[in-house]
């Protein structure tokens, strides 16, 4: 019986000049169900297409005529909806991700494991219509062919990607176009930009958006564990495994890992993914037997992996491999006229996770916010928005001047090239600013500022002896803004009161 009775009609065009290696393909197939056609040469297959459609096709790279590439190329001239396989010489990364790039939807290495053939077919075929229209019949558009297979779900999370400017709708339709394939994606873009959601749309709408979305943060993760939760562990391979675990690679067994802060991964770590990309297989730690893995991989960087490369950081060739596709996030002072929808949607969330009424910005919060930099771009926005929701009274918002939520003081350049801090203006009758060390400007401005900020708020908790309502009049703050402060900042502290000490 086929494994996939809703596509067991499915049409499946086989092309390969060795015999033998057409016949084992066609045979594969045809036990599962399908019905197989099979070409030996570029031109055989082009006849064929010209004749009819099919589901999927299946392509040698080097064929006696041609490349693989080229019959791309006609799928793509003609906008057929045909979803294309290339099978590569074993190692040939080169060869890989050149028929991603010219549009494949997987790639597949000799010799073919008949497993991950099994399955890279599958998911080629998941939401492709069996009946396709005749060869004569009117063809669709990319366009209209992406919006039929987005499910619902990805329709919902491209539209928490929030703005209407020309530089947002080209981001959503690029991820439309690549959630199409298995090619790797490689999303860059600021701190703060919204790397994570972009991917998450990315496999919200692709043909994995039923299988597990399962999302890494590299630079957080200890360089000695990395190998064990990257590819799971045995029984007794290290000091504490007491059991067999999973690694990241199989929780996302079928559907997409997200990779943020690639750049951040050592040099040794690389070289060993690397190999878990190109092949598809890992071998868990302490275990003598690889284990076959069918994801699709999405990373994310805020730095610039070419010079990153340049400078010996990144390999080069995981660069390639991740980088076969790439979506650039522009960085939120470039899309200012964002900023409305982009506060109604934050305004929206933070109403419901607070099960209050949605309130609204004044039109002078407004241009005030036209008028900063926001280097930490909508993560920065969000922190303004939650500060003057917690410091409002009202529906209609101001923004929080308070001086714990301003920014350090900028830095200038004497004449010797030398920098130092730029002294802050002094209110009338205030005591004379002491002389600091230049400070070093921050990578991510809103963490930086909350670290600050949590800091002031645990030690003023602990001289108060965790009495809420005396450490918020110390710090000038209502009751209720201090619990909202600790509340996003998660200081947890022990024996919290909001009662006055006894004297």
């Amino acid at each position: 019986m086929a494994n996939h009775p809703v596509l067991s009609d499915a049409r499946i065009l086989v092309i390969d000049d060795e015999p033998d290696l057409r016949t084992l393909y066609e045979l594969t197939l045809l036990r599962e169900g399908y019905r197989v056609e099979t070409a030996g040469t570029v031109q055989d297959a082009k006849d064929q297409l010209a004749q009819q459609r099919f589901d999927a096709v299946i392509t040698d790279m080097r064929l006696p005529d041609g490349l693989g590439t080229d019959i791309l190329g006609q799928l793509r001239a003609e906008q057929r909806t045909e979803r294309c396989i290339v099978i590569t010489a074993y190692g040939s990364a080169e060869n890989a991700v050149e028929s991603l790039k010219a549009g494949a939807f997987d790639y597949l290495t000799k010799p073919v494991d008949l497993k991950q053939f099994r399955s890279a077919v599958a998911n080629a075929l998941r939401g492709v219509s069996s009946n396709a229209p005749a060869a004569t019949g009117t063809k669709p558009t990319a366009t209209k062919t992406a919006n039929a297979a987005m499910h619902p779900s990805g329709l919902a999370v491209l539209d928490r990607l929030a703005g209407s400017s020309a530089t947002m709708q080209s981001v959503k339709e690029r991820i439309v176009k690549v959630a199409r394939s298995m090619a790797p994606v490689l999303v860059r873009g600021e701190s703060g930009t919204g790397k994570e959601l972009v991917a998450n749309a990315v496999h919200a709408n692709s043909h994995r958006a039923t299988g597990p979305w399962v999302a890494v943060n590299c630079s957080a993760i200890p360089e000695n564990l990395m190998e064990a939760e990257f590819f799971g562990a045995r029984k007794g391979a290290y000091t504490g495994a007491m059991q067999d675990r999973s690694g990241f690679f199989q929780a996302a067994h079928g559907g997409t890992l997200f990779l943020d802060e690639i750049g951040d991964l050592p040099l040794a770590m690389q070289s060993k993914l690397l190999r878990a990309i190109q092949e598809r297989n890992v071998r868990p730690l302490g275990s003598h037997q690889e284990e076959a893995v069918d994801v699709r991989i999405v990373s994310a960087t805020h730095k610039d992996l070419s010079a990153e490369v340049q400078a010996g950081r990144f390999r080069q060739d995981l660069y390639y491999r991740l980088n076969v596709i790439d979506i650039y996030i522009p960085p939120l002072r470039e899309r200012c006229e964002d900023l409305p929808a982009l506060c109604d949607a934050l305004l929206s969330r933070i109403a419901q996770e607070s099960g209050s009424a949605v309130a609204q910005l004044s039109p002078y919060a407004m241009s005030q916010l036209t008028q900063l930099s926001l280097p930490g771009n909508v993560r920065e926005l969000e922190n303004l928005l939650h500060r003057a929701v917690a410091l409002s009274d009202g529906a209609v918002l101001e923004l929080d001047t308070h001086p714990l939520a301003t920014s350090p003081a900028p830095l200038r350049t004497d004449n010797a090239g030398a920098t130092e801090t730029a002294p802050l203006p002094l209110q009338a009758n205030a005591p004379p600013t002491p002389v600091t060390a230049p400070i070093e400007i921050p990578v991510d401005l809103q963490r930086y500022l909350d670290l600050q900020e949590r800091d002031i708020l645990v030690r003023t908790l602990q001289e108060t002896r965790y009495n809420r309502t005396v450490a918020a009049q110390r710090l000038g703050i209502s009751l209720r803004q201090i619990r909202y402060r600790m509340a996003r900042l998660q200081i947890d502290v022990p024996h919290a009161s909001d009662e006055a000490p006894d004297a």
